[in-house]
């Protein structure tokens, strides 16, 4: 059978009883409205004031002292131009303290991110957070077909999942590679499937002027605005990682150039793993890390004052005995608590990532995701990359994964939820009515709110041992599998003006005539 198939015994079983015993009709799948949340407490302190500006102070001696090496030539001369140290020859670039606290200034604190239903326009910094689906895994899988290269169709299914799934607020890349599509044209035919299967937030990859370019047109098509509303109105995220240790390459500075210009959002994320890209030590990967991610902050500021900017941490460590990635270690979360700590400090909003090193839907992918997100959400993330469908440290997209981390997203959505406490939700008049050694169960209090008085889970099940075990012990992951073929049989694609769709199609079709962008093939 297709994976994106589903069977009638299936569609039957999606429409049939819950827990088999039901009274009650209901889908597979059921989820909270589409909603953005919101922080409701204070942000973890993991280390002191003294220590953050110990930290800080040990970037700025990193970027003025040993700096970082540029190979974009327009980035470099931007820099000689702001006072800058700049030698061309070995194309390093430092930076004082005075560049940090010129950029600091201009960049915002908070700002709308723009997306083409205008239902779906989000709110960036302060306390608001949006969840992103994983982007750039090379493999997708799922349990009917296992693990595979990236293709079209895989892409494809993930947008129509992301789309029906309200924990979704923007598209953090491609969920995974559609690899089956020319690198000359795959930002042109995939950015089309993004904003045609869907019409959330979208991201483009720096790769090339080319590849900023389209999109930065595509989306302005799509919204249907002209190139001054656009320059208003951020509608385009790109994520650029630095080299790390201390080197930016030439696509990625002329990425942070290219959006910058045209007022659209820049995340530079450096990738620091300690004792591999970065020192072994914490503090020190940490400060690496911020001197590598103020070099962006400055650089957006410097071609744009104002751009938007958003502060990405993804410092983790690795496993000393084979040198792979680590994800939701202790060390990860202190990571993700302390950029945050960095980001407020410099007013800009912060970007961290639920993340995992597991390769199977097993109890190391859910712990893990837990404590990546857990530190992210303590830390004050505003922009949760990989927010759904993470494996393998990024190697794989999971269909499967994708419904169990949306269901985990609007769980910590709904503890965000502040709690009410007033004379109706104290239940005095409940507690007279039962009186001692009763039950809530028929009292008015409790049958005027049973039905949404709690979290209800696309995924755990809470039945007792037998009916569970009748039920033919079904498990987390055979669930999300059935949920994951049960959303995508009810996609349906969002509406899009006619003529808009024709104009991005035309749009594609002349750039792919065109050749689309140059590759290195």
């Amino acid at each position: 059978m297709d994976q994106n198939d589903v069977t009638a015994e299936q569609t039957e079983t999606r429409r049939g009883r819950r827990a088999g015993r039901g009274r009650r009709q209901v889908k597979a799948y059921e989820q909270p409205d589409w909603r953005q949340p919101r922080l409701t407490f204070p942000p973890v302190e993991l280390v002191s004031a003294d220590q953050l500006e110990a930290i800080h102070d040990a970037s700025i001696r990193i970027a003025s002292e040993f700096g970082l090496e540029v190979v974009n030539d327009e980035a470099r001369e931007i820099f000689e131009r702001a006072g800058a140290i700049v030698d061309h020859s070995s194309q390093m670039v430092r930076f004082d303290a005075e560049l940090v606290e010129e950029a600091v200034k201009t960049a915002p604190a908070e700002f709308k991110f723009h997306a083409r239903n205008p239902a779906r326009t989000l709110n960036m910094g302060g306390d608001w957070i949006a969840y992103c689906a994983i982007g750039s895994a090379p493999n997708s899988s799922c349990l009917d077909h296992g693990r595979r290269t990236g293709n079209r169709k895989d892409f494809q299914t993930f947008l129509k999942l992301g789309h029906m799934l309200n924990a979704i607020h923007i598209w953090g890349g491609y969920p995974v590679e559609p690899i089956d599509l020319h690198p000359s044209i795959r930002h042109l035919e995939a950015l089309w499937d993004l904003l045609t299967f869907s019409d959330k937030c979208i991201h483009a990859y720096s790769l090339s002027v080319e590849r900023n370019r389209d999109a930065i047109e595509m989306i302005r098509i799509a919204r249907g605005i002209t190139d001054d509303e656009l320059d208003r109105e951020p509608s385009l995220v790109t994520i650029v990682n630095t080299n790390s240790p201390l080197k930016v390459d030439g696509p990625m500075g002329q990425g942070i150039i290219e959006m910058a210009r045209r007022n659209q959002i820049t995340v530079v994320t450096p990738f620091t793993l300690a004792g591999a890209m970065a020192p072994v030590t914490l503090a020190g990967a940490l400060a690496q890390q911020n001197a590598e991610a103020l070099f962006g902050l400055v650089l957006t500021q410097l071609v744009r004052p104002g751009s938007p900017f958003i502060y990405g941490g993804f410092t983790s460590n690795v496993d000393m005995k084979s040198g792979a990635p680590a994800f939701g270690t202790p060390e990860y979360m202190k990571g993700a608590i302390v950029g945050g700590q960095l980001a407020r400090r410099y007013g800009v909003p912060y970007r961290s990532s639920n993340v995992n090193a597991a390769n199977g839907l097993d109890m190391q992918a859910a712990y893990e995701s837990v404590f990546s997100l857990w530190g992210a959400i303590t830390g004050g993330c505003n922009f949760l990359k990989h927010g759904a469908g993470w494996m393998e440290g990024g190697l794989q997209a999971s269909f499967e994964k994708f419904v169990m981390d949306a269901d985990l997203l609007q769980m910590v959505s709904s503890f965000l939820e502040p709690l009410e406490v007033n004379d109706d939700t104290l239940g005095l008049d409940a507690i007279r009515e039962v009186g001692p050694g009763g039950h809530f169960f028929g009292c008015a209090h409790t049958q005027a709110r049973y039905q949404n008085a709690f979290f209800a889970p696309m995924i755990s099940d809470w039945r007792n041992y037998e009916t569970w075990d009748e039920a033919g012990r079904p498990d987390a992951a055979k669930k999300a599998n059935e949920i994951y073929k049960a959303i995508v049989a009810d996609y349906e694609e969002p509406p899009i003006d006619p003529a808009i769709r024709e104009e991005l199609r035309a749009f594609v079709d002349r750039r792919i005539a065109e050749g689309g962008a140059p590759t290195d093939f």
